[in-house]
This record gives C-alpha cells, structure tokens and sequence, in this order.
C-alpha cells in the first residue's frame, strides 16, 4: 500500500496571517510540522500544498518538497486532491497532515492509515474521549458519535448525544462524549469522489466539511487515540506554546 502524506498550509489566515512561516524556537511551524511527519514509516512521500510562493521556497530551502495549489480551494481536502491528481505517481491512501500542528505525534498518522488494513475503509479519522466540561460545550471543539462499527455517525459542535433528563453539569458523570481530532485520510479514489460533491445542508449548518461525506453515504472510520498535540489557531495560541515548551 503507497501511502501520500500532504500538508496543506495556506498564508491568507483571517485569525493568523503568514502562520506557516511562523517561528517556533528557531524553526517556522511548517518545518516542524514537515519533520514530524517524515518520522512516520507509514507515509512514502510528503508533499506541502501551498498557495503562496514564500511558503513553497521555505519548504524546499530547507531541502522539503512543496508544490503550488490554487488560492480558491475551500479546504485542505480540496487542496489534498490538486496535488494527488498532478503527480505521476499513483497512491492507494491520502493522508491530510494539519498544518498548524508543529508536534504532531507520527503515531497518530499511523492510526488512521492502519485502519486501510481493511479493504472496506474509505476515510478514517481520530476521536479522543472528553474529559473536560470546558471542551465538551466549546463550539471550537467538533463533537463526534461513533458506531457500534467504529464508523463515525455524527459530527457536531454541540455536545452529543443529548442526555435526556441530565443537568450540563452532570453531562462527563453520566455519559462518555469523544472529540474529533482532525488529521484525514482517504482512499485515492474516495478523495476524488468527496471532491466533487455539493455542499450538503447538514455541512451548512454546521460549518463542517465531513458532514459532507457522511451525506453523501461515505462511510469514516474512526480510531481511538490518547494523543492531540496542540494547534496553533491564533497567535495568542503561538505565544503559549512557545511559552510552555
């Protein structure tokens, strides 16, 4: 199995302009992030799409390899396909490494490509048990209700399931809710597929891409992990980092 990893990291950040080539203790983001996936033996290649040249020139001074995207895609996925559709070579999974995390964990890459063992995956994903009240009601912390399969059922930014009769307080004592960590991978084909789909309402709603997919019959696979690195979103988010590490 020929595994593609690809980093989408645009410059146009309406919360954090230039983020990729932010600097993390001597090293932008997007290095680190580059690095820390080549550590994964599950990926054969690593290719940061980018629509900004500074970015691209970063990447292959420091001996990575990059390749321009169009400015107009809508999200990472989207860029994934620009680039799996310009190679020559051919790959059975995609990998959608995020951009704005520096210390993400090449375990959890080899996660969601292990769950292509079987022939029947289309997308796998992470979840990560809530243990925290803060986090479960943070609309910024995409909610995900997963099968007796392991298939996701829903995406949500809303806490669910609903625990009927329950007070907000007594939600983590009475219920086990799960975070969606957002690292993607897809079969070649499925991510052509995805691509061409039509915004659904459900996705609308909730301003979630994957509500898409699961719309649309895709079924996602999901793993569950221990491990979530942090993501930089903003500079505040930059500065605490830097500042705990």
């Amino acid at each position: 199995m020929r595994v593609l990893g690809i980093i989408p990291a645009r410059f146009a950040s309406s919360r954090f302009p230039g983020k990729p080539l932010a600097l993390i203790h001597g090293k932008t983001m997007i290095q680190r992030v580059y690095e820390q996936a080549l550590k994964s033996t599950s990926l054969n290649r690593v290719i940061v799409a980018t629509d900004d040249e500074r970015i691209l020139n970063h990447v292959l001074q420091f001996g990575g390899e990059a390749m321009m995207t169009s400015e107009n895609h809508q999200s990472g996925t989207d860029r994934c396909h620009e680039v799996l559709n310009a190679l020559k070579e051919e790959y059975d999974v995609i990998v959608n490494i995020q951009g704005d995390e520096p210390y993400i964990d090449p375990a959890q890459i080899e996660m969601v490509v292990r769950a292509f063992e079987n022939p029947q995956t289309e997308i796998s994903s992470l979840a990560k048990k809530i243990t925290q009240s803060e986090e479960l009601f943070s609309p910024n912390a995409v909610k995900v209700v997963v099968g007796d399969y392991h298939q996701a059922l829903y995406f949500s930014r809303w806490p669910i399931p609903f625990l009927r009769g329950v007070e907000e307080q007594n939600y983590l004592l009475k219920g086990s809710f799960y975070k969606h960590i957002g690292l993607y991978a897809y079969r070649d084909q499925v991510l052509n597929s995805i691509c061409s789909l039509p915004q659904a309402t459900l996705e609308k709603a909730e301003s979630l891409e994957q509500l898409r997919w699961l719309s649309a019959g895709f079924k996602i696979i999901m793993s569950y992990t221990q491990l979530e690195t942090p993501a930089i979103d903003t500079p505040d988010d930059l500065l605490k980092l830097t500042n705990n590490n």
